[in-house]
């Protein structure tokens, strides 16, 4: 959606007919005779504000309320002392019909360079236990016989707790980039952290920008035992580093709790947490009052502050939740128990 809150400071064609410069004023008017005859426009009351839509354009015009009663055939009723013609407040652009349904457009098979994208995420749970991700990628594929005339093709690939390397890169192909850990920054709140000798080798993630998931890697067995899946809202450290994470994850909940969830999805007492997903929600039906979050500040070499802020992160059976200031999810981090015990051990 690109919105046009300032009509003066731009200059506006349409068909290479001018309907808003410094000596046109963007007048309903005007409009009506740039772009021609539409469906009847939409009083808001509250706001007082009559919004005249086009096929992927809207205009919003400030509208005092005694001329509500006016414009019930559309445009011509609306009525206006000369000189008074209300001027477009706001405009705003978007692929569809509706502004209220407008939707971000597919990315074009032409931006894809040789990279998978995610549409789907399904986190594979049984007795709210994780066993791996389903991935539904997006990439490049040619018509048989056909070298040119790249289309989309879409492939099913499952990654489970426990896979090697090789499994991975079999399935995902090579990450973006990979990194090591230097240090455990959550190692002090493991039991008898101060026993635990520091290993000469270090874990080590794969990152998969264009799918918006990380995986780590134990050092010794080269194994899966987390995953992490990022929903890049602004506000996050890690804004704009990764394509968001469009993930599907169910929790068993009891049917009563789940009665008044807004941004949870519920089907047969199992409840589907996504991206989309707001904590106050959320917490309802996993943590208790009592529990308090581990507060994580990062920070860079170039900057040793966060101008976003900390973030706040609740562990609930075997996930961790990264929430915002806001109540956005960050990002969630699936990890392997048994994995994580025995790794404890080793180190």
């Amino acid at each position: 959606i690109i919105e046009v809150n300032c009509m003066s400071k731009v200059k506006l064609k349409y068909c290479g007919v001018h309907f808003n410069s410094p000596q046109i004023r963007p007048t309903i008017e005007q409009i009506d005779q740039s772009f021609g005859a539409t469906h009847p426009g939409v009083y808001i009351a509250e706001k007082q504000l009559f919004v005249l839509n086009f096929r992927g354009l809207s205009f919003d015009f400030s509208i005092n309320s005694k001329y509500e009663p006016k414009y019930a055939h559309g445009l011509g009723s609306l009525q206006f002392p000369n000189g008074m013609s209300p001027l477009v407040a706001r405009m705003c652009i978007y692929a569809g019909n509706s502004l209220v349904d407008a939707r971000a457009p597919a990315l074009p098979v032409s931006c894809f360079y040789g990279n998978c994208f995610l549409e789907c995420l399904e986190v594979l749970r049984d007795n709210n236990v994780t066993s791996g991700l389903k991935f539904l990628l997006v990439t490049e594929g040619n018509i048989q016989g056909k070298l040119v005339d790249p289309r989309k093709k879409s492939v099913e690939r499952i990654v489970r707790f426990g896979d090697s390397v090789q499994d991975v890169v079999s399935a995902l192909g090579c990450p973006s980039r990979k990194f090591y850990k230097s240090e455990d920054k959550m190692k002090i709140h493991l039991p008898d952290a101060h026993r635990h000798i520091r290993s000469s080798s270090a874990d080590y993630f794969f990152n998969y920008f264009t799918l918006g998931v990380d995986f780590l890697f134990d050092a010794v067995t080269h194994r899966v035992k987390k995953f992490v899946l990022h929903t890049n809202y602004p506000g996050d450290y890690n804004f704009n580093i990764y394509c968001r994470c469009e993930f599907k994850l169910p929790i068993s909940v009891e049917a009563s709790k789940a009665s008044h969830a807004q941004t949870i999805i519920v089907e047969d007492d199992i409840f589907v947490i996504t991206a989309y997903s707001k904590w106050d929600e959320v917490q309802k039906f996993l943590m208790t009052p009592k529990q308090r979050p581990v507060i994580l500040n990062r920070s860079a070499s170039t900057n040793t502050s966060n101008p976003f802020g900390s973030t706040f992160c609740y562990g609930v059976q075997d996930l961790i939740f990264e929430v915002l200031q806001n109540q956005h999810i960050a990002s969630v981090t699936l990890y392997w128990p048994s994995m994580s015990r025995e790794s404890s051990t080793a180190s």
